[in-house]
């Protein structure tokens, strides 16, 4: 990933809508299929720390982040006895694993699942993020330093040796908009990148995040049939 979009994460995530909606989401599958209480959790790439704060209520958060200058920004924001900012995880056993929008950045994604899957505990839980549709690939994927969209049966087949728990699309309700877009700039060969990672105004950001965030309360009793990204919960056999 470029230097610059750490830096687009660091001064954005706070407000923009689709990090913060993200989070709900995310927070709501965490409350309905993980039940133990004070668990050992792993964020996993867990860049301008997004996440932190809300995995922090569940349990122990350790930070895991390859980017130098990003882990010592999150050293300085995360700096107390809930979190702990980490340079390496091989000899941990976590609870949870988190890899929210990470998997895509990782050239042999099968060979970081296989390692991670030996840090998990006894019926252990990996959730992911991932962004989907092959067709919706474009110069800004490439910016942010991503080899893939997936389909359904690529992360499927990623996680052959769990047990599904959940997996579903979202960003659904903005799906047709953001895809129009993203083909529209793709045919003309713009770069959009800073449209789209900077924080719109106040009134656009407020109502984006509220059609996205919406979608916790769809995710909560079914899976969505499309979307700009999947989001997968497996456990550990």
């Amino acid at each position: 990933m470029q230097k610059e979009v750490y830096k687009r994460h660091i001064n954005n995530y706070s407000n923009h809508w689709w990090f913060q909606a993200r989070k709900k989401i995310i927070e709501t599958i965490i409350k309905k299929n993980i039940i133990k209480k004070n668990i050992n959790i792993l964020d996993f790439g867990s860049g301008s720390g997004v996440n932190v704060d809300m995995l922090s209520k569940y349990g122990r958060v350790n930070i895991f982040e390859p980017h130098l200058p990003t882990r010592n920004f999150l050293r300085r924001k995360f700096n107390s006895k809930k979190y702990s900012v980490i340079k390496e995880y091989t000899k941990k056993k976590f609870d949870l694993i988190l890899l929210a929008d990470v998997l895509e950045h990782i050239k042999n994604d099968k060979k970081i699942i296989k390692n991670l899957k030996k840090n998990l505990k006894n019926n252990g839980f990996i959730l992911i993020t991932v962004p989907s549709y092959k067709f919706l690939f474009s110069k800004k994927d490439l910016i942010l330093g991503h080899y893939r969209r997936y389909s359904k049966s690529e992360v499927l087949s990623l996680f052959r040796n769990f047990e599904m728990v959940r997996l579903t699309f979202f960003n659904f309700i903005l799906f047709f908009p953001i895809s129009f877009t993203i083909l529209f700039f793709k045919l003309l060969k713009i770069d959009f990148i800073d449209k789209v990672e900077k924080s719109p105004n106040k009134i656009i950001n407020f109502i984006l995040f509220k059609i996205f965030n919406f979608e916790k309360r769809l995710i909560n009793h079914c899976n969505l049939p499309f979307g700009i990204s999947m989001l997968g919960l497996f456990q550990k056999k």
